[in-house]
């Protein structure tokens, strides 16, 4: 090259130029340093990699099968500590009064369960993922969704005329739907926009007292009441969300949690206008374009009209419908809200709260359109849970219901329709089946959470994905550099 080109003036050019904070030649020699000491990795000029830390289970490590058992005895003694009272020691009745049992064959047998399970995870753990992949969940492909939601949807439409379907099982599919539309709704609030909201079950009990009250002393139809239902609670959505704007994290999730045992308090304590506990009965039901479901056959009613015969099924299987097409609108009005601008802020505010509003995102207006729409089919579930019991009582939103349909949400997957609603299916529907075995379901439940945090820990179906993450470590040079790989 010229005299004049500053590359000649660089041993190398640009590639040395990019390789001198990898460790390549600097000016004043090849090979050398300023000083003349030769630099380090390098002999007579000639590039070498730099040293690289030994990755993860290479040799001068400890050995995975030690860690795996220090982590199966470590299980084994909690769950000594947890069966031990629970289960060794039993109360009986005998001559006199009761009696202690013993039973420690079982503890043994639960805590080497306990044991052998936990290394067998350990050691799977260990030999089959690395540090980095424990932080991501695997995805599954996007054709699953593709093909299990309209499957869904298909077993949803055709339940009540399924051969063997009964009474017992649309009451089952319609409790199912309503925590489907709850999860939905709290998917807005805690999986689109990142904000941990315990206080969800207040949203509920202000759509079923909005239309309880409007009903019974107004006496307007559950179909003016129903929208104004979800009015009132959106509003109470954004009173929720203005204290809070400047919250995160467990500070929101206290305040959240707060404000729904104060809406509980104030339901039980005004008595004069919700009836204190004894709540609230004789809730007018639903009617199918003003025909009631009677049972009298007469022709203002739906039997009647259509020359069908009485049956209490047609009531059940209409609210079935009922649930079945909100809790579908919520859905399709969330994934349309995810495509708008509206739906990417909310996603920006999930993952950096500081970063959204650096590119300009007004926080207040992104933040309380969460809670207002998530609070808004929160009532709109209140309001039909209200017409299908005909009565309602502040117990019947408790903390619990608001821990179930968190935990709906994050065991389905944070921002994950589909996975929402294959969690509802299979908690709510999973305490349906246990409900014989009293002694065990919750031990079944509690155990299935945790088998599903561990092997998912990102939930059942994960939408986040890392789009930008660490391969393996490899060491480089400047001639790299040069090549572009650097």
């Amino acid at each position: 090259m010229s005299g004049n080109d500053p590359e000649d003036d660089i041993p190398g050019g640009a590639a040395a130029l990019g390789g001198a904070a990898m460790g390549a030649p600097r000016p004043g020699g090849a090979g050398h340093l300023d000083d003349g000491v030769p630099a380090p990795g390098e002999a007579g000029g000639i590039p070498r990699p730099l040293p690289v830390p030994a990755p993860a289970g290479a040799p001068g490590r400890p050995p995975a099968l030690g860690a795996a058992l220090r982590e199966a005895v470590l299980a084994a003694l909690v769950a000594l500590g947890l069966f031990l009272p629970l289960v060794g020691l039993r109360t009986e009745p005998g001559e006199g009064g009761l009696v202690l049992r013993t039973r420690w064959a079982d503890v043994a047998i639960l805590v080497a369960l306990a044991f052998a399970g936990r290394f067998l995870l350990a050691l799977w753990h260990r030999r089959h993922r690395s540090a980095a992949q424990r932080a991501w969940s695997p995805r599954l492909p996007s054709w699953i969704g593709r093909v299990v939601a309209p499957l869904l949807l298909l077993l949803g439409l055709a339940l009540p005329f399924l051969p063997g379907v009964g009474r017992y099982e649309l009451d089952l599919a319609v409790l199912v739907a309503t925590y489907v539309m709850l999860g939905w709704g709290l998917n807005i609030v805690v999986g689109l926009a990142g904000l941990l909201d315990l206080g969800y079950v207040a949203f509920y009990a202000v759509g079923a007292y909005a239309y309880a009250l409007l009903a019974l002393n107004l006496g307007l139809s559950f179909w003016i009441c129903l929208p104004l239902a979800g009015i009132l609670a959106a509003f109470w959505g954004v009173i929720l969300g203005f204290p809070v704007l400047r919250l995160r994290g467990d500070y929101l999730a206290i305040v959240t949690l707060a404000f729904g045992e104060i809406i509980r308090i104030v339901l039980i304590n005004w008595v004069s206008l919700t009836g204190g506990p004894n709540g609230l009965s004789g809730i007018p039901r639903p009617t199918f374009f003003g025909l009631e479901f009677g049972m009298g056959g007469g022709p203002d009613t739906f039997a009647g009209y259509f020359g069908l015969t009485p049956s209490p099924l047609h009531r059940v299987i209409f609210l079935y419908y009922l649930i079945l097409a909100l809790a579908l609108l919520t859905n399709w009005v969330t994934l349309r809200l995810r495509r708008q601008p509206l739906g990417r802020a909310w996603e920006a505010l999930r993952e950096d709260e500081i970063a959204a509003r650096a590119l300009g995102i007004n926080i207040t207006t992104t933040k309380l359109t969460a809670f207002a729409l998530g609070a808004m089919f929160g009532g709109f579930a209140g309001a039909f849970f209200a017409t299908r019991q005909a009565f309602i009582s502040p117990e019947s939103f408790t903390f619990i219901e608001s821990a179930i349909i968190l935990a709906i949400v994050v065991l389905g997957g944070l921002g994950s329709q589909l996975g929402v609603a294959i969690a509802a299916l299979v908690m709510i529907g999973g305490f349906e089946v246990f409900r014989d075995l009293q002694e065990w379901r919750m031990l079944v439940f509690g155990v299935a959470m945790v088998t599903i945090m561990v092997w998912r820990p990102r939930g059942l179906i994960s939408t986040r994905r890392p789009t930008v993450s660490l391969g393996k470590a490899r060491a480089i040079s400047g001639d790299l550099v040069g090549e572009g790989r650097g």
